[in-house]
């Protein structure tokens, strides 16, 4: 163990995207620095231990410090997904472990995919539009209540989900994952079961993480499969979609959309889909939100607890 200048062993090092002063009780044992993803590292990485990846801050920041990490035991994201850290794994010393956020961005994720679920269906990006030009141009729109909602990736986000559907009066909600299991609201069917499910749903709701078997999982044919005037919500990742069959769709007006993620992304100016019949857009906003700063701090003083006590950690997802 290396020591410090006064001839103390060094504690371990932990960079963390929060101003550690900002985070209550980070527990002792522990040197903190902090970085956002700057340009100038706050140490040598490679006396870091703990790395918290920066948020927001796409994935050139994210892995700038890890070639350089040879000490680090533990990456810990603050999203949901980690595609972006996975393909790095392999480079960074046998035993490191990488955790996502699993539970951080339930409470905001969900509620921006109920918000997207109404403006869509209520017309609400339509009434902006007569609102900037001055106009009153009422409509009879679909609610809703009385529709069957399909929400495909039933875990702690599509959980959430369903949990802030119940008051609204729908029909039914049916749950997808990857396999059958029983959850505390009901029968979670397997993805499979898909093409028996998708025609009977008004609402098709995406939270599922994007990984081999979920990329373009919502490609031609299970479009095809939605039944006319569906709507498909996609608060997951943009490659879970099949954009070229996508905006087919859109085009003739058979189906909608509201996106919070979209493929490409940043969606780049002159992109169809910014003007696409039927659809929303906004900028992957799920997770920002007054909703995540405590809650990443909550995480972050978890798992640096457990990290000093060696305890396990929490939503391991791969190790090195």
């Amino acid at each position: 163990m290396s020591a410090d200048h006064s001839g103390s062993p060094a504690r371990p090092l932990a960079w963390l995207p929060i101003p550690p002063e900002e985070i209550d009780d980070l527990p002792r044992g522990l040197e903190y620095a902090h970085w956002d993803g700057g340009p100038d590292f706050p140490t040598d990485p490679a006396r870091c231990a703990f790395y918290c990846v920066p948020y927001m801050k796409g994935t050139e920041v994210s892995i700038r410090p890890l070639s350089r990490m040879s000490g680090v035991r533990v990456v810990q994201a603050l999203t949901a997904g980690v595609e972006h850290l996975l393909p790095e794994l392999p480079s960074l010393p046998s035993g490191t472990r990488l955790c996502n956020a699993r539970g951080l961005h339930d409470a905001s994720t969900a509620e921006l995919a109920l918000t997207l679920t109404l403006a869509a269906l209520r017309g609400v990006p339509g009434f902006v539009r007569a609102q900037d030009a001055g106009e009153w141009r009422p409509e009879f729109r679909p609610a809703l209540a009385d529709k069957s909602v399909l929400v495909v990736g039933y875990g702690s986000i599509g959980a959430a989900i369903e949990d802030r559907l119940a008051p609204f009066e729908c029909a039914r909600v049916v749950r997808v994952a990857r396999s059958a299991r029983v959850a505390a609201r009901g029968p979670v069917h397997p993805v499979s079961d898909l093409p028996e499910l998708l025609p009977d749903a008004d609402v098709v709701i995406l939270s599922t993480p994007l990984t081999p078997e979920t990329a373009k999982l919502a490609d031609a044919r299970f479009l095809a499969r939605m039944k006319d005037g569906a709507l498909l919500v996609n608060v997951a990742r943009g490659g879970v979609v099949d954009t070229e069959a996508l905006l087919a769709e859109l085009e003739s007006g058979r189906l909608i959309a509201a996106l919070d993620v979209t493929d490409p992304e940043p969606l780049p100016d002159g992109h169809p889909l910014w003007k696409a019949p039927g659809v929303l857009v906004t900028p992957h906003v799920g997770g920002p939100s007054s909703a995540y700063l405590p809650r990443a701090k909550a995480l972050l003083r978890d798992q640096l607890a457990r990290f000093v006590l060696d305890e396990p950690l929490r939503n391991v997802v791969a190790t090195a």
